[in-house]
């Protein structure tokens, strides 16, 4: 431990030292260059919600170990207890690997921190930009999934009630939120959406009492933004046990067998891919620096429909909205000031499914 505060030490002092001579770009690393007989070791950050969340984390560790049976990377993941954690294990993954991989908008300022110090060693960030020549920024266009979830439901709801539990108020969270009321508001202008928000992204006790006064409030589907927070979602509608009435939606990835046969349809964030792709870049010595957005064209994210649980006119008619945002014909919003401007779009025409078409979770 006390080589690698030296080390730190060290990084620190040079830097300081370059930015007091006005010559940081003269510092002596360059970025790794990873050749074929070097053994590539990549290290994820995880945020506090930490592995488990099913969702997040647990998407970032998928796209980790593919990549580590696929090109043969040595993958390596440290979980943060608290945000205090987070410069010291990204520090420690800058020490032992080429890429380090920070999961998460929460750890932007100490993305930006570490990779100051160590500007021969590569970093991914997901879900926020740190403008800096080693870092990949990746963010995703929630706000579309958010949409196209929000047209399932509001087309799918019996109640006219609908509910969001989510994490904390960060970009992303907000994206899927105003995404996902402007689309319920594009199919049904009569229903209610009841926000509600846990501070939290690892509280699935708190995420379940929220879910479940929600569901007694009358609403009978429950989008939950939230992280591990949002797991309780899935345990608050099993134990009410009214299959076919209440619903929970997906977010980032399919989690019905958290609760089997209730999860209405998913809307699908490809961390995964993200953290793959940019470990394979490494390995391949391809890996580039700036700003990546996945959105519905780049396929980096999508609308998953369970076609048994959704009827054909509300799936054909969401593949149509999901063909107008695709187009550009309807531009869900991303900011609470967007959303008050929306104007609820013209309805697109229906598109029945195909047998290569039809999307499924």
């Amino acid at each position: 431990m006390s080589d690698l505060f030296d080390a730190v030490l060290s990084r620190r002092s040079l830097v300081k030292a370059s930015v007091a001579a006005g010559a940081l770009s003269a510092v002596p690393f360059s970025l790794t260059s990873v050749g074929a007989q070097d053994k590539v070791v990549v290290t994820m950050v995880t945020d506090t919600a930490g592995i488990g969340d099913q969702n997040f984390n647990d998407l970032a560790i998928k796209g980790g170990t593919e990549a580590a049976a696929e090109f043969g990377i040595d993958w390596k993941v440290i979980e943060s207890v608290d945000q205090a954690s987070y410069e010291p294990n990204l520090t420690q993954g800058a020490e032992q690997g080429q890429l380090t991989v920070g999961v998460g908008f929460k750890l932007t300022d100490a993305i930006t921190a570490v990779a100051a110090l160590y500007p021969d060693k590569f970093f991914l960030i997901v879900d926020s930009v740190v403008d800096a020549g080693n870092v990949r920024s990746v963010l995703f266009k929630e706000d579309q999934i958010g949409y196209l979830c929000g047209v399932v439901s509001g087309l799918s709801t019996k109640t006219n009630k609908l509910g969001i539990v989510g994490g904390e108020r960060i970009p992303p969270v907000l994206r899927y939120e105003v995404g996902f009321v402007a689309g319920v508001k594009s199919v049904n202008e009569t229903a209610e959406v009841i926000i509600n928000y846990a501070g939290t992204f690892n509280d699935q006790a708190k995420g379940k009492d929220i879910a479940a006064a929600l569901y007694n409030d009358g609403c009978d589907i429950v989008f939950p933004i939230a992280g591990l927070t949002g797991i309780g979602a899935y345990a608050a509608v099993s134990e009410l046990n009214k299959p076919g009435e209440l619903w929970v939606v997906g977010v980032d990835t399919a989690q019905d067998h958290l609760a089997p046969g209730y999860e209405l349809c998913v809307g699908r964030k490809g961390v995964d891919f993200a953290v793959k792709t940019a470990c394979g870049d490494v390995a391949n010595g391809k890996f580039t620096p700036g700003l990546t957005t996945y959105d519905l064209k780049s396929g980096g994210i999508g609308l998953s429909l369970y076609e048994d649980r959704t009827s054909a006119s509300t799936n054909d008619l969401a593949r149509g909205y999901e063909k107008a945002v695709l187009d550009g014909t309807i531009v869900p919003p991303t900011t609470d000031d967007e959303l008050k401007a929306f104007v609820v779009p013209p309805q697109p025409e229906p598109i029945p499914a195909t047998p290569e078409a039809s999307p499924s979770a």
